[in-house]
């Protein structure tokens, strides 16, 4: 598991560690991470590194002297490095020391950057820190608007909030970033920002995270398989009760979902039942709840409608001890009749997008979405997966999980009705409920990637059939990487 830690928890593990090694060490390991990084971008872009340019935009903090530390290793490797200071009366003196020694050029006049740096195959960002709060200031966000070619972001995007990953004006856009010692919560609530994400240890001592990721080979080593002793009902029984004669689709997306999520059974309980068997004829499917039979799970709301009886089916399987996946219109009824689901003792797990959460809350996730799902999860007693590229997924009094997608392929309508019936299979199999929500985004996650990629021109847009199509090949792809470890 991946974790991810805040400036403050950062800091203190950079104050143990200066207790351990010698002044200035910390900083020259970075810097070596760093400058190890630049030259092998500028290998892989133009085929090696003789004769190349590189310049860096060096701020007032440790970051600065970072870059500049890197750029005088840099410069004696024979790369040519310029080094613009944004705040010269503030550079890092050792720093300065080192790269002027190297030999490097130094200006001190931010206003001819743009002149200086003209050339350069790459750039440093190395503007802002983890102390850095709020939006690039004006003389640093002209630069960066001027430069045109790859950026290269020592630790963090300068103008992104290293804890929330907010952005509230300008702000770098990297191909790279080198993150120094730990991953930040930038590194995966702005990853977009961030580029590729490379990981230089420093020797920091670090505590359990409060976030972090599940690794693919993790959820594939965990995804459950049918064992020796196996049969449909004790791999886990799922009931969905999702769409409807108006949206049939949400029902055969949902269940498909489930189905394609396990190998056990699926019961579906609806008047959609027609349109999900035509798809999966081994759908056990009944027209209510009374018939439906024995599950090990329930998956409620997409396309249920939000009618009264809507409402007394919903309240009919809350008041079962099983977990339950309430979505979409399952989340609307909630959000005015909230009590349905609190003090609940069986698992119960919410998957709203922003908008949802909005409803359930009154107010939308704002900026520090971690501390939002923190508090709905608390405050509910209840898990709660926020939909967005960067998911989260919160149990009360457990860290938050996150899990970046990569890319935004499965944001595509129908896609949360799949995601719904992949957590309430795992739920059936008997999977913590954020283990489970956070296993299905993986899966759905890379089933999305897969689907966008199958075309032979690449990647192309998708809807939601292609990505439950591809959602077992995506299992097996996690599989395999468990078997690797």
């Amino acid at each position: 598991m991946s974790g991810f830690y805040t400036a403050d928890e950062v800091r203190a593990a950079e104050a143990e560690l200066f207790t351990r090694v010698p002044a200035g060490e910390p900083m020259r390991r970075a810097a070596y991470g760093l400058a190890t990084v630049v030259a092998a971008e500028l290998r892989s872009r133009s085929g090696g590194i003789a004769g190349r340019k590189v310049g860096l935009l060096v701020g007032s903090g440790d970051n600065g002297g970072d870059a500049l530390w890197a750029g005088a290793m840099l410069r004696r490797r024979g790369l040519a490095v310029t080094a613009v200071l944004l705040k010269p009366e503030r550079a890092h003196a050792a720093g300065l020391a080192a790269l002027r020694r190297a030999g490097g050029r130094i200006c001190a006049d931010p206003a001819a950057a743009l002149a200086e740096l003209s050339g350069a195959d790459v750039v440093v960002d190395g503007i802002v820190g983890i102390s850095g709060r709020g939006s690039l200031r004006p003389d640093a966000a002209g630069i960066i608007a001027g430069v045109t070619v790859p950026i290269i972001a020592a630790d963090l995007p300068s103008g992104v909030d290293p804890d929330t990953g907010a952005v509230d004006g300008p702000a770098v856009q990297a191909a790279v970033t080198v993150a120094f010692g730990a991953r930040k919560p930038v590194h995966a609530l702005a990853a977009s920002r961030c580029g590729r994400i490379v990981l230089v240890p420093i020797g920091l001592r670090l505590p359990d995270p409060q976030l972090a990721a599940l690794e693919p080979a993790q959820v594939g080593a965990r995804w459950p398989v049918p064992g020796a002793q196996d049969d449909k009902y004790t791999q886990g029984v799922v009931g969905v009760h999702a769409g409807s004669e108006t949206y049939p689709g949400a029902a055969v997306l949902c269940t498909g979902a489930a189905v394609a999520a396990t190998s056990g059974m699926v019961r579906y309980a609806g008047t959609a039942g027609p349109a999900v068997l035509a798809q999966y004829p081994e759908v056990i499917a009944t027209p209510d709840l009374a018939a439906t039979g024995r599950v090990q799970s329930w998956v409620f709301g997409p396309g249920s409608g939000t009618g009264r009886g809507a409402r007394d089916r919903l309240a009919e399987i809350l008041a079962t001890d099983l977990p339950v996946v309430i979505d979409a219109d399952g989340l609307t009824l909630l959000a005015q009749e909230p009590e349905l689901v609190r003090g609940r003792r069986a698992a119960t797990v919410l998957t709203p997008h922003a908008g949802e959460f909005a409803r359930l809350t009154g107010r939308e996730p704002g900026p520090d979405r971690v501390a939002a799902v923190r508090e709905l999860a608390e405050t509910w007693q209840v898990t709660v997966l926020l939909k967005g590229r960067a998911t989260l997924i919160a149990e009360p009094g457990r860290p938050v999980l996150v899990n970046e997608a990569g890319g935004s392929w499965a944001a595509t309508a129908g896609a949360g009705d799949v995601l719904s019936g992949v957590i309430g299979a795992l739920l059936a199999a008997g999977r913590e409920p954020g283990w489970a929500a956070a296993a299905a985004a993986r899966a759905h996650a890379t089933a999305a990637d897969i689907a966008a990629h199958a075309a032979e021109s690449g990647a192309a847009p998708i809807s939601a059939g292609p990505l439950l199509r591809h959602l077992q090949p995506a299992i097996a792809y996690l599989r395999t990487l468990s078997r690797r470890r």
